[in-house]
């Protein structure tokens, strides 16, 4: 109960949040281009319900026409940020230059379209980062593939599983580590999405993150039931001597202080923690873990958010050491809500462990 109330509000900010944004873009851009009020509201209308209705459609009759309309929605949210911040540009160059109406709501449009174009481009793109991590008493060097927010669902689904698999597959890891968001989360799963990870030799772990439980973790673990994907619902399990500690999502604050002591951590032993988010790191520490692995933060996705993230998250993106504990944020794999990245990029991250 309390986790669908906390979605709840989530979704009616979000709304409400979207609803405003809407309603900025389309009387600004209507005031500079001559457009009248009553068109103005009726796209308001239709652009703000566009995206819960295809959301709803598709959870409910998922076929090729709502995954289109779904993904057509989803883009334009993404697509509304830029024109908003690239309004927020123009009404400050006004100040100084007093722009004719008509040319800076074309200009608008003009820069937006490119920003978001380039932004959907990006996305697509999967960059392979290496990098090298020393860790004490390590009984062999490992190489390890970490995919973060990967969000299948109905915009990337089979074909973009496919495509991480043939990459990784390139890789050759001796272990493959989802730290949360594998599904999209609010709308159905098909047990074919994830038909190709089987193909991956290395061992699979995977922890949970929020949008896999927002469609029910049950749905989850039954559509990855004919997966190689060993579910890790906080446990540790041994890999060539190397402890991986695997603590699904919560919405209970201080969790890892909860959960970690109750594990069975050997602190003689390397270990590595996998958990969504990326906070809760001093736990983490006092637990003896040695590197910890989250996502969550997707690095702001699009501009300006990347900025915004980086007053929530001090683990942003990238790689941190909090007292000897080592912590990895990917940027993620996928894309939650617009298939748009602008500021950051789609990654899979190679992690080469070395002995200390």
């Amino acid at each position: 109960m309390r986790r669908i109330i906390q979605l709840a509000l989530f979704l009616s900010v979000f709304f409400l949040g979207f609803l405003a944004i809407d309603y900025y873009i389309f009387n600004r851009l209507g005031m500079l281009l001559g457009v009248s009020q009553t068109i103005i509201t009726i796209m308001v209308i239709i652009f703000t319900a566009a995206y819960p209705v295809a959301a709803v459609l598709e959870g409910t009759l998922s076929n090729e026409f709502t995954r289109i309309v779904y993904t057509l929605s989803a883009t334009w949210m993404g697509i509304a940020l830029v024109l908003g911040y690239t309004l927020l540009v123009y009404e400050i160059l006004n100040f100084v230059f007093n722009i004719p109406s008509f040319t800076a709501g074309i200009a608008v449009i003009i820069v937006a379209s490119v920003i978001s174009a380039y932004s959907i481009v990006n996305s697509l793109h999967l960059n392979i980062r290496e990098i090298e991590i020393p860790i004490l008493n390590l009984e062999r060097e490992l190489r390890i593939a970490q995919i973060s927010d990967t969000h299948i669902g109905p915009i990337r689904n089979s074909g973009f599983m496919k495509e991480i698999v043939k990459k990784i597959s390139l890789l050759n890891p001796d272990l493959v580590l989802i730290t949360g968001d594998l599904v999209e989360g609010t709308v159905g799963l098909h047990p074919s999405m994830f038909d190709s990870i089987n193909k991956l030799k290395s061992r699979i772990f995977f922890v949970t993150g929020n949008h896999d439980m927002y469609g029910g973790l049950k749905n989850v673990f039954e559509v990855l039931k004919t997966t190689n994907i060993n579910i890790l619902r906080n446990e540790v399990v041994e890999f060539e001597g190397l402890q991986i500690v695997g603590v699904g999502y919560s919405t209970q604050r201080n969790y890892l202080k909860t959960v970690l002591p109750g594990l069975n951590i050997d602190k003689s032993k390397p270990s590595l923690l996998m958990y969504h988010v990326p906070i809760e790191v001093e736990y983490a520490s006092e637990a003896g873990i040695d590197l910890q692995l989250s996502g969550h933060t997707h690095k702001g996705q699009i501009f300006p958010l990347n900025f915004l993230g980086r007053l929530v998250f001090p683990y942003f993106q990238g790689l941190y050491n909090h007292n000897g504990t080592q912590v990895y944020v990917s940027p993620g794999t996928g894309t939650w809500g617009p298939p748009m990245r602008s500021g950051s990029k789609s990654e899979i991250t190679l992690i080469n462990l070395k002995k200390k």
